[in-house]
């Protein structure tokens, strides 16, 4: 699989900590992890932002490694925050846990299923 990001010369760039759009070529599977929540293993949440961010990360990881792919392997993903208010530590997250990788993004202020849940991460991945 080959991936490249695109960023047009003529459009908007508000950072370079994800790519405006990315080009798949040469891929086999995708795979489409649905919006994954905050919740451990055992059925508890972490209490702070930063705790819910790392679980929901591990979360859409482990439904990776169960398709045999890795965070690796995300071009797009979909953040749904309950609150702008976690905008930077959002970033933070994001940033520690996907490194130089920049795929396709989109956050999205708005309510969220669980009062409890600070996120929702959905993911495509192609492998």
């Amino acid at each position: 699989m080959m991936t490249r990001s695109i960023n047009a010369a003529n459009a908007h760039d508000l950072n370079s900590q994800y790519s405006q759009a990315i080009e798949v070529s040469g891929q086999k599977r995708t795979v489409y992890v649905s919006g994954q929540i905050p919740v451990r293993p055992d059925g508890t949440t972490p209490e702070t932002f930063t705790e819910q961010a790392k679980q929901t990360w591990a979360n859409v990881e482990a439904q990776l490694r169960a398709a045999d792919m890795g965070l690796e392997n995300i071009v797009k993903h979909t953040t749904f925050l309950a609150s702008r208010q976690f905008r930077a530590q959002n970033t933070a997250v994001r940033q520690e846990v996907l490194g130089d990788q920049k795929p396709a993004l989109t956050v999205i202020v708005t309510g969220i299923f669980d009062e409890g849940w600070l996120l929702e991460i959905e993911a495509i991945a192609v492998g």
